[in-house]
């Protein structure tokens, strides 16, 4: 079967795939770096994360071989759900797992990421928000993803924020949704490496940083703050965010 693990830019979606993957691989499924090496998928499932880019036909029917030849994995992206995703979904060929944010925590870390990796000399993926009204259209199409994976009734939605408080009951709630036996000492191993205690960026493929909520409310100035509530307030007020 195929995982997808998705996630909002900056909602701790590397944190939620490893949980996810590890979880998985642990009760027998395959790693994902493997399935990669072994059928070839370099250029489909890319980055430390085996992130799938867009789902379109051709990698979807890439990845799908090696799941109908008995393999359950998992893969990760950002992307919005294409009618042949969900068409995997509803047939129960594949599951999805979707990680949000406040997309106004979610919009500064990226763009924070982004200059950071600047002034290393490295730029990311971030690094063309060079300013607040960028950041503020990056973040929007992202909001667009977010409304599609909701109208997904079978995806598993979760917010950062729950995740990282109620790590326990969210990790248990997974485990239930991928149909694993969360009592397995294996598995509680799996759970107990990801707290986020010890969840940091050092960690390979986590991209953990601070991970503050609210933190928007300190480093934007008042004014920037009132474009957010007009641009993102539709969005934020089904999000369950306060505006």
């Amino acid at each position: 079967m195929l995982i997808f693990s998705v996630g909002m830019p900056r909602a701790g979606s590397g944190w939620y795939y490893n949980l996810t993957h590890d979880m998985v691989t642990a009760a027998g499924g395959q790693d994902a770096h493997q399935i990669r090496r072994r059928y070839r998928l370099g250029r489909i499932l890319t980055e430390v994360n085996c992130n799938i880019g867009a789902f379109t036909p051709p990698r979807l029917l890439a990845v799908l071989l090696p799941a109908l030849l008995g393999n359950t994995f998992v893969v990760k992206a950002h992307a919005t759900p294409s009618p042949m995703a969900l068409a995997l979904i509803r047939r129960g060929w594949a599951r999805a797992a979707y990680i949000y944010r406040d997309p106004r925590d979610a919009m500064l870390s990226a763009y924070d990421s982004g200059q950071r990796a600047i002034q290393k000399g490295r730029p990311n993926a971030f690094s063309h928000l060079t300013d607040f009204n960028k950041s503020v259209e990056f973040m929007l199409e992202y909001l667009r993803i977010w409304e599609a994976w909701m109208a997904c009734e079978q995806a598993l939605h979760t917010r950062f924020e729950q995740f990282k408080d109620d790590y326990d009951g969210e990790a248990i709630r997974l485990g239930h949704f991928l149909g694993l036996d969360i009592q397995q000492p294996t598995l509680q191993s799996v759970i107990e490496r990801y707290r986020p205690e010890r969840a940091r960026s050092w960690q390979k493929g986590i991209h953990f940083n601070k991970g503050q909520s609210g933190r928007f409310r300190e480093k934007l100035t008042p004014e920037q703050q009132e474009v957010l509530v007009k641009k993102f307030a539709p969005y934020l007020q089904r999000m369950g965010y306060e505006v």
